[in-house]
């Protein structure tokens, strides 16, 4: 048999994870991204090493600061204690917040590239017709960056299937519940068993490769940052 129950189980946590993860970036990483490929601020490059940190910080670190943040002590914590929440650490949601920052820029860079291309003159042009801002954003200016949003789904999609560190830091390897793909062929090979992880692995780099060749087939132009 190629995956045991376990692993059924950890593979349909990390698409679940994924997809929720990819939707919260589109929604938190689309107004940032705008925001990010417009403003004149002498901030833009402040939130944006802030956004980017992830492409260079090793998982580890920024998963503690996270398990610190939302730990008991940490203000992230005391708030969601003082809510009755509990604490967020080795739970689902807990994933997914650490998720969200560690997939962060490879939604938002795609994005703010294609709003960048997409230059000014379209929205000049809108405004001229009388659109209002959020009738030409939603009207001109999404339909225009159509190839960032597919690259920043992709990518952001794939990135957080293929998380180990910040997820293991932050969820730990509670089955059906934190263990993810990356967790689980870790625990394979720990246990040498080899032939589980090959199938783990194996899917995963053939789901990988699948979806960057779509990527650039479709979207030739993309750069991955």
């Amino acid at each position: 048999m190629m995956f045991g129950p376990e692993d059924w189980g950890a593979i349909w946590l990390t698409i679940k994870l994924a997809t929720v993860v990819t939707l919260l970036l589109l929604l938190i990483g689309t107004p940032i991204a705008w925001w990010l490929a417009r403003t004149g601020s002498r901030l833009k490059g402040v939130i944006g090493a802030v956004v980017a940190l992830p492409l260079v910080l090793p998982p580890t670190v920024l998963g503690f600061y996270l398990l610190i943040t939302m730990g008991p002590e940490g203000p992230i914590g005391r708030l969601t204690q003082a809510f009755g929440i509990g604490l967020l650490p080795f739970s689902f949601p807990g994933l997914v917040i650490a998720s969200v920052f560690y997939s962060l820029p490879f939604v938002v860079q795609p994005l703010q590239n294609a709003f960048e291309a997409m230059g000014k003159r379209p929205l000049e042009v809108a405004a001229t017709l009388r659109a209002g801002p959020w009738d030409a954003f939603f009207s001109v200016a999404v339909p225009l960056a159509r190839p960032g949003y597919i690259a920043a789904t992709i990518l952001g999609f794939t990135h957080t299937i293929g998380e180990f560190g910040v997820v293991l830091m932050i969820g730990g390897n509670i089955p059906d519940k934190t263990r993810v793909v990356s967790v689980q062929i870790y625990d394979h090979v720990e246990a040498l068993e080899y032939a589980q992880a090959h199938w783990l692995a194996g899917g995963m780099l053939a789901f990988s490769f699948l979806v960057l060749l779509v990527l650039y087939t479709f979207n030739p132009s993309r750069k991955l940052q």
